[in-house]
């Protein structure tokens, strides 16, 4: 049945079905018992903590985007860092997909530490919003050396 905003809803007392909210604003889960509305922020940061879960992920985030979040770290009260950082999802229905950019740590076998952040995103989203995950795009824009540490300058003055 199709009620006059547009929306399509069932009849069917164990259906269930998930639309958008509106363009960008997450996904909407509808049985008779209520409404529960997921925003992509929420599916963007679940995704965020899943990659950086993985061994070898040193950052998320291309240049400009780390860039920023470092000066946002610095200002206080700003919130701390940026979780959902790198990280650029599309929610329809039932379905999310996902785009990360990641800097990878020296020594990281690359395409296992991909189908790694893969395979978690894909569970952690799906376990905890019920969307079906159709995709998982990884991005490595960076790799991380030891080299690039900041060491403790030696003092001038002893």
């Amino acid at each position: 049945m199709t009620t006059p905003s547009g929306s399509t809803t069932t009849d069917s007392s164990s259906a269930t079905a998930i639309k958008p909210a509106s363009p960008g604003a997450g996904s909407q889960l509808e049985t008779r018992q209520g409404k529960i509305t997921i925003a992509d922020t929420v599916v963007s940061k679940i995704a965020g903590m899943a990659a950086r879960e993985v061994s070898g992920v040193f950052q998320l985030g291309g240049g400009a985007a780390r860039a920023f979040g470092a000066i946002r770290e610095r200002i206080p009260g700003s919130g701390g860092p940026n979780i959902a950082q790198g990280v650029a999802v599309e929610v329809g229905e039932t379905q999310a997909a996902v785009d990360i950019d990641v800097v990878v740590e020296y020594g990281a076998r690359i395409t296992d530490l991909a189908a790694g952040i893969r395979r978690n995103v894909i569970t952690n989203l799906e376990r905890m919003t019920g969307l079906e995950v159709v995709e998982v795009n990884v991005a490595v824009n960076d790799i991380h050396l030891p080299s690039d540490e900041p060491s403790e300058a030696e003092h001038r003055v002893q």
